[in-house]
């Protein structure tokens, strides 16, 4: 990669990007919606789905001003983050975050492509992935997370500033409606319920009710944004 090529890359970031038409941005949600449903799509792209999650509780866990010590990736598509040692508030926050990080970053992602800067969506998932390979561990993440940041790499290094604005989009969407998924698919079972319900001794449907209430107002409010 030249050096005049990377400062064309990077000056896209602060580029602004036509909007997809309302028709184009519904197709991708279809196709989001597939890749987050269909059984043996989603055996790929859960995967995703839980560096979001994990990411949440690192980036919650971090504002309370814990430090992360590691994140660990199975191969069955569950994470474990350990924090160093606080305070029950930030124990929380930080548990409770989890199955909200896909919504969230689908959200920001929204906003981002609301405001014209569709390809900077690529670029701050890239950086997400390269500031979660800090913490990471030895376990099956070597290969989701380094592999997903350079198949990112190459596609915002070669793909057209067209394929990338549906990227983005269909970044945005599949964060969205992955989150909804995941939350739906765990219930009451999920662990962080029970770590949750472990501090606060609120009853685990609470936190069922708590996560999918939120990711579905995530996923109507990030609609109203892409559409």
């Amino acid at each position: 990669m030249s050096a005049s090529s990377l400062t064309v890359d990077l000056h896209r970031i602060t580029e602004v990007q036509s909007r997809l038409p309302s028709a184009a941005a519904l197709v991708i949600a279809i196709i989001a919606v597939g890749a987050a449903v269909l059984p043996d799509l989603w055996l790929v792209t859960r995967h995703v789905t839980v560096m979001a999650h994990e990411g949440a509780h690192a980036i919650v866990g971090s504002a309370f001003g814990r430090q992360v010590s590691s994140i660990r990736f199975a191969r069955t598509a569950e994470g474990v983050t350990e924090l160093s040692r606080g305070g029950a508030a930030s124990s929380v926050a930080a548990g409770a975050a989890g199955y909200l990080g896909p919504s969230g970053f689908g959200i920001g992602a929204a906003e981002l492509i609301r405001i014209g800067h569709v390809v900077a969506v690529l670029w701050v998932s890239l950086v997400a992935l390269a500031i979660l390979m800090v913490p990471l561990r030895r376990s099956f993440g070597v290969l989701t997370v380094v592999g997903g940041f350079v198949l990112l790499f190459l596609f915002i290094r070669y793909a057209t500033v067209g394929t990338q604005v549906v990227g983005g989009y269909g970044l945005a969407w599949f964060m969205l409606v992955s989150g909804v998924r995941r939350v739906i698919q765990v219930g009451a079972s999920a662990g962080d319920a029970a770590i949750l319900h472990g501090l606060t001794r609120v009853p685990l449907g609470f936190w069922s009710w708590f996560w999918i209430i939120g990711s579905v107002a995530a996923l109507i409010f990030g609609a109203t944004m892409l559409i």
